[in-house]
This record gives structure tokens, C-alpha cells and sequence, in this order.
């Protein structure tokens, strides 16, 4: 019997041991950390070995594949020796992949991945489709696969699992854009980063589609340098496409070889242009699994978005509070002030990646009338607006963030949670920031 070790016991690791045990292999599961009691109690369930505060290397480096959490980079001490002793090591996407018959079609980018995910599974969920939602969000992939394999899978999927990959070979491969983000996971260099997203459609072929934002500088240069196997399917706010998607005076034209379906953009349910294009990538994808027109229309027209992401939250005396705390990097920023018609107050800040502000400038001094930095060291927010925004103040809570800015807002104004920077200074993460902005909100 091989040996299946599996590095981290969150979601991904568990339902890998699970897949694992089902496929007769000897599992064994190793956590660093503490493994969280609804983890381990399924752990013991399945009769499955394991531990947790550390890695026992006699244990690991006995394995013929190890499975790793997307999270433990390649220079931990355990992997390098893995790597010297030549054993296989792979993503819990990867692995699953193994096993499924299911279609996938997978999801990256920098911005959008959650939404354009949730968005096509609700399209193909809709039509009657036997399909299930995975990756990054929902369940695990594996322990769907070995639970009740389904026809089609919509996979969310970041960089770091695509860093896992041998075999994975969607049948649609989506990349919605590609900015500056964990760059600290590539050596600092954007290059690798690029690379690392393209992993996507490495193993596709002349029968699998590639769904692309045409308008993104970034994938267009590498494509102009790298050919694809996988037919090119476009999509673009900006110019005019012969067979994908495209925007042609507020109505989205999607082209597939004769076949043409439209629709106005102002039915679309989730705002902004960026969701625009999210929509048009989601109906792309859905078209070419023969969903019909209709369906994407009303699916389209009847999606609420993910939470966390442009989450309105309540109007309180004639201010609108929004929640975008998913908007963990300046891209995503950029869209939240791209969408906004009103003045704003934006409540930013928490644990810089790095940021560079400067894409910002331009919505700053048009839409934002205040800002509410919330975080332990605003240093890099306050050398890039302080000199243009008068209305600039620290806060350390959400409590005094969320009463600051009621008191700068005025009536028809929005109040936006959009920090650019990651949570853990004064949160557990985005989802418990998100959540402790609506309920400082909801006592308003």
C-alpha cells in the first residue's frame, strides 16, 4: 500500500485524507498548528492517523506523495527535504483531479475569482446541472470527489495551489486579470507570478477553451510570447471581439462561432464594471456548456453577490454603508471607487503588502471626501493622501472607524469598507472584519 502524507489539516488537507483512504492509500495527516476540533473529530471518523504542533519527519519523509497545504511555502525545512528525496509533491487540487470524471471548468485571477465562481456555478446550478462548487471556496474538492463525484466542477483556484499541478487540465480555464499580489510567495518577481497563473492551461489541449480578459496588458503581452494549445476565447469592455465576449454600448455581445447571445448590462444584478466583466467571462464559460440563453439572462439577473464583496449593509439618516472587506489589495479598491456614484468615505488599512496607492489618486480626489484609516500603522496611507484628503483620521477599532466616519458622511453619501491591506492586525480575518463592520452598522 503507498503512502499518502498530507502537510496541513484545514479543509483542503482533510478531504484529501479522505479522498486518500477511499482510494486505498495509507494516510497519514501532520499539522504544525493546532487542527481544529470539527477537523479532527472527522479525522478519528474516517480512522484516519494524524497529528498536530508538529511535523514528525520519520512520518513524512516515508511518504510516496505528500499533499500540502496551498499556505506552507516551498522553503519550509520538511519540503526542501521532501524535494531531496525525490518524492512527489503535490496540490490537494491535483490530487482530486486524479480521481474525478467530472468536467471542470477553474477559476484564477488576481480580483474576481470568488465572484466569476459563484456566479457560474449559480448559472449551471440553475439550468439542471449536475455540478458542484470547490477550490477556494465552499468544500473541499477531494472530499466531494470522494463523497459524490459530480459531472462538472467549478473550481476557484489560487496561484499557490496552481503551484501544486501536474496532470490538472480544466476543460475551461478562466484568468480574469493579473496584478501585483503575494509576491512575496515569488522571489518578488511579478514574472513568476504570471507564470505561475498560466499554470491554468499548461496540460489543455485543442479541445479545451481559455477564457481571458482581453483588456489586461499583463496576460496580453504573455500571450503574445507563449502560444496556447486551448481555443482563445476573449472578453473585453474596450474593443471589439470576433469570437468571446464584448461591450458594445451597454449591451454584452458573446460571440461562439455562430452562435450569438446579448444582453443589457443593466440587468445584471452585481454593479460595476468589473462585474461586468465577471459576467461576461461566467456566460462565456456557460455557453459553451450549452446553457441556454435565457438562463444566463435570468441567472444573471437574479445573483446576489458573494459576501464581503460590495455587500450593501444598511442605509442609516440617508448613508449608504457598503462592505467590501474582501478588498484586501489595491486592485480591488480600485473597482470598489470605480463602482461608487456617490461621494465617499472609505475606511482602509491593516497589514500593508507593499501597497502602492498611486493607481488610486485619480478616485480618490474625485469620490472620497474622507478617510478612516483603521489599522496599527497607517504610515504608508497617510504619506499617500494625507496631502489630499483634509479629513484623514487614525482609529483602532471598528467601533470608533464605523462612528468617525458617520460623523464626516452626510446625507446620500457612502460609507466603504475597502481596506487594500490584509486583516490580522486587529482581526482573525476579512470575513470577521466584514462582520464586525455590519454589526458596528447595524447599532447605528
Amino acid at each position: 500500500m503507498k503512502k499518502l502524507v498530507i502537510l496541513g489539516g484545514g479543509e483542503s488537507g482533510v478531504g484529501a485524507a479522505i479522498l486518500g483512504k477511499k482510494k486505498h492509500w495509507d494516510v497519514f495527516l501532520s499539522d504544525k498548528g493546532k487542527v481544529a476540533t470539527k477537523y479532527a473529530e472527522v479525522l478519528n471518523q474516517h480512522t484516519i492517523r494524524w497529528e498536530e504542533n508538529k511535523h514528525t519527519e520519520s512520518e513524512i519523509l516515508s511518504a510516496d506523495c505528500i499533499i500540502k497545504s496551498p499556505g506552507i511555502p516551498d522553503t519550509v525545512e520538511i519540503i526542501k527535504k521532501a524535494k531531496e528525496k525525490h518524492i512527489e509533491i503535490i496540490s490537494e487540487i491535483e490530487f482530486a483531479y486524479r480521481y474525478t470524471k467530472g468536467k471542470i471548468i477553474a477559476i484564477t485571477g488576481s480580483n474576481g475569482k470568488t465572484t466569476t465562481t459563484s456566479l457560474t456555478y449559480h448559472i449551471l446550478k440553475e439550468s439542471g446541472l449536475n455540478v458542484g462548487v470547490a477550490g477556494n471556496i465552499g468544500k473541499s474538492f477531494a472530499q466531494m470527489v470522494a463523497e459524490d463525484d459530480k459531472e462538472y466542477y467549478v473550481l476557484e483556484i489560487s496561484s499557490f495551489q496552481l503551484d501544486g499541478i501536474t496532470s490538472f487540465k480544466p476543460h475551461i480555464a478562466i484568468l480574469l486579470n493579473i496584478t501585483p499580489d503575494h509576491l512575496d510567495r515569488y522571489d518578488y518577481k511579478m514574472e513568476n507570478y504570471i507564470a505561475s497563473k498560466f499554470r491554468i492551461t499548461e496540460n489543455q489541449t485543442e479541445d479545451d477553451y481559455f477564457i481571458y480578459d482581453a483588456d489586461d496588458p499583463v496576460i496580453e503581452q504573455w500571450l503574445e510570447k507563449n502560444p496556447i494549445k486551448a481555443k482563445k476565447l476573449p472578453f473585453s469592455l474596450e474593443k471589439e471581439i470576433k469570437q468571446g465576449s464584448y461591450n458594445h454600448k451597454n449591451t454584452i455581445i458573446i460571440t461562439i462561432n455562430n452562435h450569438i447571445v446579448e444582453m443589457n448590462t443593466e440587468e445584471i444584478a452585481i454593479k460595476g464594471k468589473h462585474n461586468v466583466k465577471n459576467s461576461m467571462a461566467s456566460s462565456v464559460a456557460s455557453h459553451l456548456l450549452k446553457v441556454r440563453k435565457e438562463k444566463i439572462r435570468e441567472s444573471l439577473k437574479g445573483f446576489i453577490g458573494e459576501p464581503h464583496r460590495l455587500e450593501f449593509v444598511k442605509t442609516v439618516e440617508g448613508i449608504t454603508y457598503i462592505n467590501d472587506s474582501k478588498a484586501t489589495n489595491v486592485n480591488s479598491v480600485f473597482f470598489a471607487l470605480d463602482t461608487m456614484k456617490t461621494p465617499v468615505v472609505w475606511i482602509v488599512g491593516g497589514v500593508d503588502k507593499g501597497n502602492d496607492y498611486s493607481p488610486l489618486l485619480p478616485y480618490v480626489h474625485e469620490k472620497v471626501k474622507a478617510i478612516v484609516c483603521l489599522g496599527i500603522d497607517n504610515n504608508a496611507i497617510l504619506q499617500s493622501f494625507g496631502n489630499i484628503i483634509p479629513n484623514i483620521v487614525e482609529t483602532k477599532s471598528m467601533e470608533e472607524a464605523v462612528k468617525y466616519a458617520r460623523r464626516f458622511a452626510t446625507v446620500g453619501d457612502t460609507v466603504l469598507l475597502a481596506p487594500a491591506c490584509a486583516s490580522f492586525d486587529l482581526f482573525e480575518n476579512y470575513q470577521d472584519r466584514g462582520n464586525t463592520f455590519r454589526k458596528e452598522v447595524e447599532k447605528l
